[in-house]
């Protein structure tokens, strides 16, 4: 087996999803709302369960798992393909973003590496996938997760920050469909 992958399609995993060179792509609202839409809509459709997640400028943690009639890695693979294309679209055209020029320079750079990549690279490949193999280690990473935004000096609580399930936690509603540790 290969370290960071998802053998056991419905599993719970830690997972780590990462724009290509770290840019700080979601620092505009839109770009955040395109992933916290994409998220409920694979919880909706494609069998999703989330128990953490926090969105940070350049990266997506999760801690979730796949229903039996879905596979965690298909349900990632698409949401990846979708965000990026709906984002890089929204970059090619009447962009919202001041660094779009710059931002898809360094993306189709990224792309141009890679023979199977058309275009622009968007995520970095993989999800750095970590399996949940006992409760202290679930507890663990969800404490991990919500306290991103805290040591990146975002918000002085977790349950302040409204692109997490911090607020979940705290019996806030969050923005996404999560399920209580």
């Amino acid at each position: 087996m290969r370290p960071f992958q998802v053998s056991d399609q419905h599993a719970i995993y830690f997972l780590t999803l990462t724009i290509v060179e770290w840019i700080d792509v979601f620092t505009r609202k839109e770009y955040k709302l395109e992933v916290v839409e994409s998220l409920n809509f694979c919880i909706d459709r494609k069998g999703l369960e989330i128990f953490a997640w926090c969105l940070m400028s350049n990266h997506l943690h999760l801690l979730c798992r796949s229903k039996e009639a879905f596979r965690l890695s298909d349900t990632l693979q698409d949401f990846k393909k979708f965000t990026a294309k709906k984002i890089l679209a929204s970059l090619e055209k009447e962009s919202i973003e001041s660094r779009a020029s710059w931002i898809l320079k360094a993306f189709k750079e990224k792309g141009a590496s890679q023979s199977r990549i058309t275009n622009y690279k968007f995520w970095m490949d993989g999800l750095h996938a970590v399996a949940v193999e006992s409760n202290h280690f679930m507890e663990q990473k969800l404490h991990y997760i919500h306290q991103n935004p805290v040591e990146a000096m975002i918000v002085e609580d977790p349950e302040e920050y409204l692109f997490s399930s911090a607020r979940d936690y705290a019996g806030r509603k969050g923005l996404v469909k999560v399920e209580l540790y």
